[in-house]
């Protein structure tokens, strides 16, 4: 029992040095970060680089996809803008498709059909080789994205040493359920505290789908690792965001966060989906967490200890938990020592952020301790048992029924130059010739890939 009890205070007394060396490194890298992000300077149009924004699309509910399309629709963007909206075999596009046409009629918008369900990254790939613009934005069809997203974002991939770039997330449905209002000031310190202090030294470690800039002629020249990502033999197919940021940091560009470049995404309002989309992502991080470490040598010491705290934090935590109910269980007593621990590094971090967001409800974070510590650490755990399994969990393939559709077959539209490898989609496409603009639908009859 002795052992026991020791065992818990070493661990506990471990995380909590790690994890106070850690976040307050994290906090002071962050207070320095350039929050003023880009210059207002008045830009030439003719001078801004072409942005082409991509929207995959699986079983969106229309009002969603209506709501983000809008906000692309509604940018401020000086320079040439393109949005490509591509539909991954959705089984709802007769839903859909009266939010398709209140865009068909705008020249900027273009529809990719996908007859097959291949997942977000291929149909992101599909659309990159579509599309012909000097950055490429990927926006989530779930994500409302500020009026002046698009042109934060260029501005700040003016210096060609960035490959990549994000906005600032926010839970658009914030104030749904107690799980939102938690998951948005989660959102918060991910965005102001974690990816803030990585953009002190140009190395943010993901730069999240729902809102990321690339540079297309870095993208194109990792678009083949990108579309083939394998994990022991089998195909990687989620974690697209993570791993591409992954690739810009090994080809040597660097990764920023705009922070006032504002992005609202529909979160998971139930346990349930958050606990999947949890598992999902703690696969992913594992596994390109041991992608990464072969970048720490040539980076900043702090990404050191950012990956270390991240990854070895949470295992301290979960020994110290597991003996200290062992402790409980079997000798009734109360581990008076971890308890306090915890509960004093709650309200440290709670009451920063507070201070810091000017908001006094992020002392209600103090929820996500518990939350993390019997649930989400589990979860981890699991993920961690179960790396090579790369289920979506929350994504079921639709077969779509494209009746009545005149297609004229063409080869390869979508094929990118021998430059982008990958697979080749063939199949058909469909242009309508309207009074105020065109829009341009394409039906993929067949994908080659690797899976």
């Amino acid at each position: 029992m002795n052992l026991l009890a020791t065992t818990s205070t070493v661990a506990i007394s471990s995380y909590a040095l790690l994890l106070t060396v850690y976040r307050s490194a994290q906090v002071l890298y962050a207070l320095r970060t350039n929050i003023s992000s880009v210059s207002d300077d008045v830009v030439d149009s003719d001078a801004l680089p072409s942005v082409d924004v991509i929207v995959p699309c699986f079983n969106e509910d229309p009002r969603t996809l209506s709501a983000c399309l809008k906000s692309i629709a509604s940018q401020d963007y000086a320079g040439k803008l393109q949005v490509y909206v591509v539909d991954d075999g959705s089984g709802n596009l007769g839903a859909v498709a009266p939010v398709h046409d209140t865009y068909a009629q705008d020249p900027r918008f273009n529809f990719i059909l996908l007859e097959k369900n291949v997942g977000k990254r291929k149909a992101q790939i599909a659309a990159i080789r579509q599309s012909s613009g000097d950055l490429v934005l990927n926006v989530d069809s779930d994500t409302i994205i500020a009026a002046d997203v698009v042109t934060k974002l260029a501005r700040k991939m003016q210096d060609r040493k960035i490959g990549a770039a994000m906005g600032q997330l926010t839970a658009s449905n914030r104030n749904d359920t107690w799980l939102t209002r938690l998951i948005d000031m989660e959102y918060w310190l991910a965005c102001n505290e974690e990816r803030a202090a990585q953009a002190r030294f140009g190395a943010v470690m993901c730069c999240c789908g729902p809102c990321a800039m690339y540079r297309r002629s870095s993208l194109l020249s990792l678009l083949g690792q990108y579309e083939t990502q394998f994990f022991r033999g089998k195909p990687s197919d989620f974690g697209e965001d993570r791993h591409l940021t992954i690739l810009m940091l090994k080809a040597g560009f660097r990764t920023e966060y705009v922070p006032d470049a504002i992005a609202a995404t529909v979160v998971p309002d139930r346990l349930g989906p958050y606990l999947r989309q949890q598992l999902r992502w703690a696969r992913s991080t594992f596994r390109d967490t041991l992608l990464g470490l072969r970048l720490l040598p040539g980076l900043d010491h702090y990404l050191t200890l950012d990956v270390v705290g991240q990854n070895i934090g949470p295992l301290l935590l979960a020994l110290s938990s597991l003996t200290a109910l062992a402790q409980l269980a079997l000798t009734a007593t109360v581990p008076w020592w971890p308890l306090l621990i915890i509960a004093s590094m709650t309200v440290v971090r709670c009451g920063v952020a507070a201070f810091r967001a000017r908001e006094v409800r992020f002392l209600g974070f103090a929820l996500h301790t518990l939350i993390n510590i019997f649930l989400l650490l589990p979860v981890k755990a699991y993920a961690l048992c179960t790396l090579s399994n790369s289920d979506w969990l929350s994504r079921k393939s639709a077969k779509v029924s494209n009746e009545g559709e005149k297609k004229v077959v063409i080869p390869n539209p979508i094929a990118g130059s021998n430059a982008t490898g990958g697979s080749a989609i063939a199949g058909s496409i469909r242009r309508t010739d309207l009074s105020r603009g065109s829009s341009r639908f394409v039906t993929s009859n067949s994908i080659c890939s690797g899976e």
